[in-house]
């Protein structure tokens, strides 16, 4: 083929492409053995008979967004991911600019013939405040069994949680019905989430449960001080999870590493307010998973409620252990309860206790702790006395008290941590 003809039939197919694209029509054209084909939201090039998929966008917009805030666009998104999960090859679900009102939707798989799919979120999405279209523990947007996802885009999921926050009574109520969630994702592998915003959840803000291989980074979160169970990041039954290079200041933990999990990475993640990084609350449910391999560094919390806490029932229905845990390198500003390990919790107004907390806790390193705290006592370590703690090091601590008046305290119970380097606090005697 000689280099003019092939030039010459190169410009044609892009022609048709540009003509196509511009004028939103559907065709199919062949010239000598290629094929360029363009269907609704759809775009892929490849050779005639030997189909070679390109990349696939699916537009909500060309599936019926209106993107003005005001018209539920539910039914467009929803019909755009299922064109997308049943495609093939690389697929992008495009999500433009502009503000879509959202109800509960749910992003499934399994995609069986999809080896990549990118939502590219750059849109401001808003939750519906109608609190009849969800159901009972569903989340707003969720994504489930799906291999292979990126979410980013630099776009926004407000949750409007406002309206719904006075109808949270589950700081009083163990029974309570729980709120939406602004992200869930369920079962999935191999997912990145990268530079989203998820403002004013009705609840937690990004749930992650029974997921593998998830990567989070330059996220995100923000909702008031006073907002009710508004977790920034709360993860379940997960392994080889990791957040990095985050901003949290939300009304409750900024992280929570709740049952099952295992290999959880955290790192650059600043918060505040809120109620610090957490483990649990665990303990309270029968069959709980262990919790082990969880690496939290490079972090900065400021004027939270707590730093680093690790929290069990009492009561506790079943045994579980809580192991291989590393905080480093965490910068402390104006904390209340800055290092906490509390056996006995309960966030309701009253509780009764009939036994201590059966959740070992055990291989705990505090290393490089600095800067201030604004409670008395700056590192409370209060285990359990049916299964005391063990091997719990503190390397290098030193928390001064933010009023500037003499030194901060430490309370230990049940527990003979193990001092390595500066201890200011000094260790409990």
């Amino acid at each position: 083929m000689s280099r003019p003809f092939f030039h010459g039939k190169l410009l044609l197919v892009l022609s048709i492409y540009y003509f196509n694209g511009v004028f939103g029509r559907e065709a199919v054209s062949v010239v000598k053995g290629i094929e360029f084909e363009t269907q609704k939201g759809r775009h892929v090039l490849h050779h005639k008979g030997r189909r070679r998929s390109a990349l696939f966008d699916f537009d909500v917009m060309s599936f019926g967004a209106r993107a003005d805030g005001r018209t539920d666009d539910t039914r467009a998104f929803r019909t755009a991911w299922k064109k997308a999960c049943e495609s093939s090859g690389s697929v992008n679900l495009l999500i433009p600019k502009g503000t879509y009102l959202i109800g509960h939707i749910e992003f499934t798989g399994p995609c069986n013939n999809v080896s990549s799919l990118t939502v590219h979120l750059k849109g401001y999405l808003k939750a519906t405040t109608d609190l009849s279209k969800y159901g009972f523990s569903a989340g707003w947007v969720e994504f489930g069994w799906v291999e292979g996802l990126t979410l980013t885009g630099g776009g926004t999921l407000d949750g409007q949680g406002a309206k719904a926050w006075p109808y949270n009574d589950c700081p009083t109520d163990s029974n309570c019905k729980l709120l939406p969630t602004n992200v869930k994702f369920m079962a999935m592998n191999k997912t990145v989430v990268r530079g989203i915003t998820s403002l004013n959840s009705k609840f937690f803000h990004i749930a992650l449960v029974e997921c593998k291989n998830f990567k989070g980074s330059k996220i995100k979160i923000s909702a008031p001080a006073n907002s009710p169970n508004t977790d920034g990041i709360h993860i379940e039954r997960s392994s080889s999870v990791y957040f990095s290079g985050s901003h949290i200041g939300t009304g409750d933990d900024c992280i929570s590493v709740g049952q099952g999990n295992s290999q959880v990475t955290i790192t650059g993640v600043t918060c505040g307010p809120g109620h610090g990084i957490s483990v649990g609350s665990l303990g309270r449910y029968r069959n709980e998973g262990d919790v082990s391999g969880l690496l939290v560094r490079d972090c900065t919390m400021t004027v939270t409620t707590n730093g680093i806490r690790i929290k069990t029932w009492e009561n506790s229905p079943g045994s579980s252990a809580v192991t291989n845990m590393t905080f480093e390198n965490i910068v402390m500003n104006n904390v209340t309860n800055p290092i906490i390990i509390d056996q006995t919790y309960c966030p309701f107004t009253s509780c009764t206790s009939m036994a201590p907390s059966r959740v070992k806790i055990s291989d705990i390193y505090f290393k490089n702790i600095r800067g201030t705290s604004s409670s008395k006592v700056a590192v409370a370590l209060e285990c359990s006395k049916g299964m005391p703690c063990q091997n719990i090091y503190l390397e290098n601590v030193h928390l001064d008290l933010s009023s500037g008046e003499k030194h901060a305290t430490s309370t230990c119970k049940n527990v003979r941590a193990k001092y390595i380097g500066t201890q200011l606090p000094p260790p409990c005697s």
